[in-house]
């Protein structure tokens, strides 16, 4: 199919931008990277008189440190994050996380903010945000908004945006030594969605758990925290034994809707099998640092 008609105006400030979303209202659409915007045009899921390009607001595409926090602007492309050295330095989570997005063809447009915005249950970037709890930032006619990732995803697709608003980046905090990240999916071929995936950051005292998050992307109408497994491992030292804990209390907080290949059994039990890959790896990265620190 092709795509409906529609104006088009490529702003040279984000003001611009605001100014013509107040203007024209739900008949308005941003395009950034334009992956996931183009396709709905052309399946006529969607169908704005108006396309607000925002690619030549370079200010939005800048990776920097702010204090305790790593900002990374809605204009960075998955690419740009993939190959990014203060991302791989300060969000590992992060880089761990973008080879699963989808093909290289599709990392090099495809946009950060524009993901977050979507809001796709199934995409990496909300599911690795609400582990780390990270902050969505938003700029609207009223001024400047930090939500935070697990409020800003509400349900499918929708997301605590207001239609005069548009996402400026996000925060995340910077990583220490206490930390471990992990990010693994399962999806039927490479690029694929996932049938399920899960990301996992956690913060260690020896191989004590301080805090241990755990976001799965793929099971439910928004990024789905596992808050009942999370508690079952807090303050404990993560051993098998914690580790059995943990999926027993998964069951309860998962109830994955099937979709057209994976029925709710299968998605739980292919979650269970992410978690305790992901929590054997950081079991086995904590100990191993544990023994190199104690024979110095």
């Amino acid at each position: 199919m092709k795509s409906p008609n529609f104006d088009y105006v490529k702003v040279a400030t984000v003001a611009e931008a605001l100014a013509l979303l107040q203007q024209h209202g739900d008949d308005a659409r941003i395009l950034a990277g334009g992956q996931t915007l183009l396709a709905t045009l052309n399946m006529r899921l969607s169908e704005p008189a108006l396309l607000i390009d925002i690619t030549g607001l370079k200010e939005l595409s800048i990776i920097e440190r702010r204090g305790g926090m790593l900002y990374i602007g809605a204009m960075a492309t998955h690419a740009q994050i993939e190959s990014s050295a203060l991302v791989a330095e300060h969000a590992p989570l992060l880089a761990a996380a973008a080879p699963h997005i989808a093909h290289r063809a599709i990392r090099n447009a495809g946009t950060w903010g524009g993901s977050i915005a979507f809001g796709d249950p199934a995409a990496e970037w909300p599911c690795c945000l609400c582990a780390l709890e990270g902050l969505v930032m938003v700029q609207g006619p009223k001024g400047h908004r930090q939500i935070p990732a697990t409020d800003f995803f509400m349900d499918l697709y929708t997301t605590a945006l207001q239609p005069d608003e548009i996402v400026t980046g996000a925060l995340v905090p910077v990583a220490t030594t206490a930390d471990w990240f992990g990010f693994d999916e399962l999806a039927r071929r490479h690029g694929d969605y996932a049938i399920a995936g899960l990301a996992v950051a956690s913060r260690f005292d020896g191989t004590r758990v301080q805090a241990l998050r755990l976001s799965f992307l793929g099971v439910g109408n928004v990024p789905v925290r596992a808050r009942t497994a999370e508690a079952a491992l807090a303050g404990g030292v993560l051993d098998d034994a914690a580790i059995a804990r943990a999926c027993t209390a998964l069951q309860t907080d998962l109830d994955p809707l099937p979709d057209l290949t994976s029925d709710t059994a299968t998605k739980r039990h292919l979650a269970k099998v992410l978690m305790q890959r992901l929590l054997k790896a950081a079991q086995t990265s904590r100990s191993a640092l544990n023994d190199a620190t104690s024979r110095r």
